[in-house]
C-alpha cells in the first residue's frame, strides 16, 4: 500500500477562499548569543542558570494548507475504460494519473463521461456512458487510500484533509443519454445523477436532441424543448448546467432558464482567440453574474487562432509528412500531436506555438471582464492533442500557479475555490435522489 504525500510545489503556497494571497509567517527560536567581552549590556538573553525556570516552548505556526485545486474536466476516462489504464499508478504517457496529480498539486478532477456520437447512437450511446461512470467509481473502489468519488463541496473539502484525490464525475453531451424520447431521457438523467454526475455539457460538437453545439449543423439555433425540459429538470436535482460546446443561442437559451450557477467546464475567451469553442466577454459576463465561472481551456488550438491558422497551413504545405505520423501513431492522439508538433517546429522554427503566458492572458481576460469569482480550471487533459509550451502533462500544474501568480490573479479561487463555490450551490429538491 503505498503511503499518501502531499506535493512540496502544493505545500509552498496557501490562498485565501476568496483568491487573496495569504502567506503563513513561521516563527524560528533563534540562536542565543553570549554577550561580547565588552563590558556592555547583553544585547541577547544570557544563557540559563541551574535552577532557573524553564522557557516557554517557542510558538511555531503549522506549515500552509496546500490549497484545493479542481480541474472541472479531464478526458482520462476514455483510457480508463477501453486501455485498462490505471491511474491510481504512474503511467507512461498521457496527460493525468494520480502520482502526477500530486504532483502538480491537483486534488480533484471532474472525469468526462464523453460519448463518440460517430461510434455509439441510442442505447449503445447509454450503456457506454454506464460503463464510463463505472469506470470512474472503479477508481475509488481500487484505490480508498488514494483516492474518493465525491458529489459535494464538503466532500471534495473532507477528500482533501485526508490527503486523498476527489474524483468527480460530469456528462459530456446529453447525447450519451441515448434517446429522444422524454421519459426515457429523464430517467436516464436522474439515473447519471444517482450515479454520481454533478454536470452535464448539453451538447458536444454536435448537435443532440436538447440543443445545438458551436460547431454544430445548425449553430444559430438553440435549446430544443426536450432541452428546457432537461434544465429545468437538473435544477431540480441539483445538478449543474455546462455551457461549453453550445452554440451562443443556447447558451442564451440556457441562460434565461437556469435558476442557479453555471460552468462552462472547459472554454476560452474568444476575444483573445476567435474560435467558436470559446465564450463571448458578453457571455463571460452573464456567466459572472449567475455566480458561475468560466474554467480556461488549455488546448493550443482554442487559445490560439493565429497558431492554429498558421499550422493549418504548415500541414497543407507538408501533408504527407503529418499523414504520416497519423498513419504511425494510430489512435493514440496525444503521441501523434507531441510528435507532429515537433515536426511543426522543424519545418518552421518561427511558428510560435503558445506559452503559459498565452493560457494565463486567458484567465487574466475572464477575471478582468467576470470578476474574481468567474475563472477556474478546465484543462481537457487526455482529450487534446496539444498542450502550451511548458505544460507538457498535470505534473506541471505548478508552472501554470506561476504565471497566475505573476500576473496577480486570485490563485485560490481559480484553482478551486471558485468551482467549490458552484457545486455548493446545488441545492436538490425534497425526494429529487
Amino acid at each position: 500500500m503505498r503511503a499518501v504525500s502531499v506535493s512540496v510545489l502544493a505545500l509552498a503556497v496557501t490562498w485565501a477562499a476568496c483568491g487573496g494571497r495569504d502567506r503563513a509567517e513561521h516563527s524560528r527560536a533563534g540562536a542565543r548569543l553570549e554577550p561580547a567581552a565588552t563590558g556592555d549590556p547583553a544585547p541577547y538573553p544570557a544563557r540559563p542558570r541551574a535552577g532557573d525556570p524553564a522557557p516557554p516552548e517557542p510558538v511555531v505556526a503549522p506549515p500552509p494548507a496546500a490549497p484545493i485545486a479542481i480541474d472541472t474536466h479531464v478526458d482520462t476516462t476514455q483510457r480508463m475504460l477501453d486501455d485498462g489504464d490505471d491511474i491510481g499508478e504512474r503511467l507512461d504517457d498521457g496527460h493525468l494519473d494520480i502520482p502526477r496529480m500530486r504532483e502538480g498539486g491537483l486534488t480533484g478532477a471532474f472525469f468526462s463521461v464523453w460519448v463518440n456520437p460517430r461510434r455509439f447512437s441510442g442505447d449503445a450511446a447509454w450503456e457506454r456512458a454506464r460503463a464510463l461512470t463505472g469506470a470512474i467509481r472503479a477508481v475509488a473502489e481500487r484505490h480508498p487510500d488514494l483516492a474518493a468519488l465525491c458529489t459535494t463541496a464538503d466532500e471534495v473539502r473532507a477528500a482533501a484533509r485526508d490527503g486523498k484525490i476527489a474524483l468527480l464525475i460530469g456528462v459530456e453531451g446529453g447525447h450519451a443519454l441515448g434517446s429522444s424520447d422524454p421519459d426515457v431521457v429523464m430517467q436516464r438523467l436522474r439515473e447519471m445523477y444517482a450515479l454520481g454526475a454533478r454536470y452535464m455539457t448539453i451538447t458536444w460538437s454536435t448537435d443532440n436532441p436538447l440543443g445545438h453545439s458551436s460547431s454544430g449543423a445548425r449553430p444559430r439555433r438553440g435549446l430544443t424543448p426536450l432541452g428546457r425540459r432537461v434544465i429545468e429538470e437538473m435544477g431540480r436535482l441539483g445538478m449543474i448546467v455546462d455551457v461549453s460546446h453550445v452554440s451562443e443561442r443556447t447558451f442564451f437559451d440556457i441562460m434565461d432558464i437556469v435558476g442557479g450557477p453555471v460552468l462552462a467546464s472547459h472554454s476560452a475567451a474568444r476575444a483573445l482567440s476567435d474560435h467558436d469553442r470559446n465564450l463571448t466577454d458578453e457571455q463571460i459576463r452573464r456567466v459572472a453574474q449567475g455566480g458561475g465561472a468560466v474554467c480556461v481551456n488549455y488546448f493550443s488550438n482554442f487559445i490560439d487562432a493565429d497558431y492554429l491558422q498558421r499550422r493549418r497551413r504548415l500541414e497543407r504545405q507538408h501533408a504527407e509528412r503529418f499523414a504520416a505520423i497519423a498513419d504511425a501513431q494510430g489512435d493514440n492522439w496525444i503521441a501523434r500531436g507531441a510528435a507532429q508538433l515537433a515536426l511543426a517546429r522543424e519545418l518552421d522554427p518561427a511558428i510560435a506555438p503558445p506559452t503559459l503566458e498565452t493560457l494565463g492572458a486567458h484567465f487574466a481576460h475572464v477575471v478582468e471582464i467576470g470578476g474574481p469569482g468567474a475563472a477556474c480550471l478546465g484543462s481537457d487533459f487526455d482529450g487534446v492533442p496539444e498542450l502550451p509550451l511548458g505544460l507538457d502533462d498535470v505534473s506541471r500544474l505548478g508552472a501554470l500557479r506561476e504565471e497566475l501568480e505573476r500576473r496577480e490573479l486570485p490563485v485560490g479561487a481559480i484553482l478551486g475555490e471558485n468551482v467549490l463555490r458552484v457545486l455548493a450551490a446545488q441545492h436538490p429538491a425534497p425526494g429529487a435522489q
